[in-house]
């Protein structure tokens, strides 16, 4: 059994410990309202993209040549993952590099370039000696659009250069701050989305373009792309800030369920010694009184 100063020990260690975890989870939980707030207000803005690009890609099909919505047969295959730098976020980093690990169980690992975006993948994807590209490293406490540019720049001169034929990321929706979805999203070749809206259920639009279709999607496509890599980045970052908030806020509450036992532990043996000495006491005068 444990001394009582082996206790209080403990439970010393136990209280820095809960420190640590609840100034943790407060420093998480004010990131997470940023970046949520700043997911919650490039959606719209990227679903309409989506939905725009995919209607006139669909209707200029045919008469108009894009580099990004060449297709080609598929030698080799591109996934961009997205994982954090850091760990202490619970499930976070094991669900999304399990869901790229079956991806990437689908495919021909010798037809496969990865690029990487966090240390986390990067480490444990190099370790496992999978091509790695590239890897990339953003400021998750504040994302920029121009690093998001950056990133779409490179894998866009991959796809046009042959490098690659097709694209998948592989990122963490953001769904609230205890619920966060791995997904995977093509991005390249651009092709019309799978909506469930009636704009694609009906048969495509007549489009009168001004300026005309080359010159119009032209504009039109590298900025959807830029837009894209923005937006699974905001999701995946959001996601992240979501994941250590709850992992730091177990981790407190469970540091305050040892302390109450450790607590527990050091009034019985306290009790227990009390008890001993006085029964020596007692003893002691009965002895005497022999």
């Amino acid at each position: 059994m444990a001394t009582m100063r082996q206790i209080r020990s403990r439970i010393r260690v136990a209280k820095n410990i809960q420190q640590i975890t609840k100034a943790m989870k407060m420093v998480a939980a004010a990131r997470l309202k940023r970046a949520q707030d700043r997911v919650q207000a490039a959606r719209p803005y990227s679903e309409k993209m989506r939905e725009v690009v995919g209607s006139l890609a669909n209707a200029a099909a045919g008469s108009v040549e894009h580099p990004l919505l060449a297709r080609r047969e598929v030698t080799t295959t591109g996934i961009l993952i997205i994982t954090a730098d850091r760990g202490l976020c619970g499930s976070y980093n094991t669900a999304i590099l399990r869901r790229a690990s079956e991806l990437i169980n689908e495919f021909d690992p010798s037809r496969l370039k990865l690029y990487t975006i966090g240390r986390k993948g990067n480490s444990f994807f190099r370790r496992r000696n999978y091509p790695v590209a590239e890897s990339f490293t953003v400021n998750t406490n504040n994302i920029s659009f121009g690093e998001a540019t950056a990133i779409a720049r490179t894998i866009r001169a991959a796809f046009e250069q042959e490098e690659i034929d097709e694209l998948y990321v592989v990122y963490t929706r953001f769904r609230s701050a205890i619920s966060q979805i791995p997904t995977v999203l093509k991005l390249l070749p651009i092709e019309p989305p799978q909506s469930h809206t009636e704009a694609f259920a009906t048969p495509a639009m007549d489009y009168i373009f001004e300026p005309d279709p080359a010159k119009l999607l032209g504009e039109l496509l590298p900025r959807y792309l830029i837009t894209q890599v923005y937006q699974v980045l905001l999701e995946s970052i959001a996601s992240e800030h979501g994941a250590r908030m709850t992992s730091m806020s177990s981790a407190t509450d469970n540091a305050g369920k040892m302390i109450s036992s450790l607590t527990l532990s050091l009034n019985r043996a306290r009790q227990a010694s009390i008890t001993k000495e006085i029964s020596e006491i007692v003893g002691g005068a009965e002895a005497l009184k022999g």
